[in-house]
């Protein structure tokens, strides 16, 4: 029987006239769409658009959600209170729901962007405040979000949490992924190399050679690399021959 994996991608993370990203490209390549919100990238034009996009080809719905740094693309760490942090995560999730409701779907998840993905997944407080965010909001979306009490958390909220897994990004030995600020075109094949190994070995190496255990069941590609869309063909192509069938986020939720 075959492997399942759910593949997530970052899009939407354009802004006004600067576009980022093939998004209707690689959008038929992945089930799950995280789109930006608006606080990294992204504006209602551009969600829009893209929800749109999402909708016709029967993909996941998912909020995006950074800090407010479009300048630093969320990459960049900012002190925020629990209860700031609340409200942004509210705020965004608020402004791709409306999208999502006018053109007929559902969001089905919340994914935190960024370096904020690694201070919520560190921080009990900040992983408390994103969760009940998203709890208050809706207690059926999924949130894509790793973090050694991020489980225990999620449970007493009442939440399903996901961590995701990275072959187009390296790694920390902590497990978490080595940020890119810009990021750089990968090489194709060896993105797909890793990715198999997430797939059918739930194995990654770290930058200092460390070996880390990577039991995930999503993994995300992202789409603001240059050759995006060539990396998730490949990937797919790959996966598809070692007998790994790709799934929506809620087939391994």
């Amino acid at each position: 029987m075959a492997r399942h994996i759910n593949i997530n991608c970052d899009m939407g993370e354009g802004f006004g006239r600067w576009t980022l990203g093939d998004d209707a490209g690689i959008l038929p390549l992945v089930p799950t769409a995280n789109i930006a919100t608006g606080f990294h990238g992204g504006d209602p034009s551009i969600m829009r658009r893209v929800v749109g996009l999402a909708k016709e080809v029967g993909a996941d719905i998912g909020a995006h959600v950074a800090l407010p740094d479009l300048l630093g693309f969320g990459r960049r760490r900012i002190e925020v209170s629990p209860q700031e942090l609340q409200d942004y995560i509210t705020y965004q999730i608020g402004a791709l729901g409306a999208f999502a409701r006018a053109a007929g779907a559902e969001l089905t998840h919340v994914k935190p962007h960024g370096i904020l993905y690694s201070m919520a997944g560190q921080d009990p407080a900040l992983c408390r405040a994103v969760l009940t965010a998203v709890r208050d909001y809706d207690p059926n979306l999924i949130v894509i979000l790793a973090g050694a009490e991020t489980p225990a958390i999620a449970a007493e909220l009442g939440l399903r949490v996901l961590p995701e897994a990275y072959c187009d990004l390296d790694y920390h030995p902590n497990g978490y992924p080595v940020v890119e600020r810009h990021k750089r075109a990968w090489d194709p094949e060896e993105v797909a190399r890793r990715a198999l190994r997430i797939a059918l070995e739930e194995r990654g190496t770290a930058v200092d050679g460390t070996e880390l255990t990577l039991d995930m069941k999503t993994m995300c590609i992202h789409g603001d690399a240059a050759n995006a869309v060539e990396v998730a063909t490949l990937v797919r192509q790959r996966l598809a021959e070692a007998g790994v069938e790709v799934v929506p986020l809620r087939a391994v939720a």
